[in-house]
C-alpha cells in the first residue's frame, strides 16, 4: 500500500485556515465578553485589575483550540481547513483516529511550537512528513485528493493506480 502523504505547504496553509476560524470565533467571544462586563473596546487601558479577564480568555482560547482539533481530527481526521485542501489525519497503520489519539496528537502540538515551531518545521524534511505532533501520537498526514486536477484524462479501466476506500494507492502491475 503506498499513501501520498500531506506536504508542508499543504498542510500549512490548511492549518492557517483552521487558525482563522478559531481567531473569528475567539473574537466572538472576546466581544461577548466585553459587552457583559460593560467595556468599551476604544476606551479601556489594560491594567493590574484586567489580569483575571485577560487570564481568564487565554485558558479560554487554548480550550476553544484543543477542543477543536480534537473533535474534528477525533471524529472525521479532518478540519475545515484540512478537507478544504484535501487532507486527512490517519493512524500509520491507516486506520482513523479515536478521539484519545487526537488529543494525544494536540498536546504534541504544543511540544512542536515550544521549540521555536521547529516540531511543524520537521515536516519539511521528514520522509513521512510527520511533525513532532505526528510522531507523539502515531499519525500521518495523508491527500485524499488532489488540489487541481491535472488536464489530461483518467486512465481507462484496468490500468493505472487504484485508490481505495481508505486512501491508500495501490499500483496495478
Amino acid at each position: 500500500m503506498y499513501h501520498e502523504y500531506g506536504g508542508f505547504w499543504r498542510r500549512a496553509t490548511a492549518i492557517t485556515v483552521d487558525k482563522f476560524i478559531l481567531l473569528f470565533l475567539s473574537l466572538i467571544l472576546l466581544g461577548a465578553a466585553y459587552t457583559i462586563l460593560g467595556l468599551s473596546f476604544f476606551t479601556v487601558t489594560p491594567t493590574i485589575f484586567m489580569m483575571p479577564f485577560i487570564v481568564s480568555y487565554y485558558l479560554t482560547n487554548v480550550t476553544l483550540n484543543m477542543l477543536y482539533f480534537t473533535y474534528f481530527h477525533g471524529t472525521t481526521g479532518q478540519t475545515p481547513g484540512k478537507k478544504m485542501f484535501g487532507l486527512k489525519v490517519v493512524q500509520t497503520t491507516g486506520e482513523p483516529l479515536t478521539p484519545g489519539l487526537a488529543f494525544l496528537r494536540w498536546v504534541g502540538y504544543l511540544i512542536s511550537g515550544i521549540f521555536f515551531y521547529l516540531g511543524f518545521i520537521w515536516v519539511a524534511f521528514d520522509e513521512r512528513k510527520q511533525g513532532w505532533h505526528d510522531k507523539i501520537a502515531g499519525t500521518v498526514v495523508i491527500r485524499t485528493r488532489q488540489l487541481f486536477m491535472p488536464a489530461t484524462s483518467p486512465p481507462p479501466p484496468g490500468e493505472g493506480p487504484v485508490i481505495t476506500a481508505d486512501y491508500t494507492r495501490v499500483d496495478r502491475e
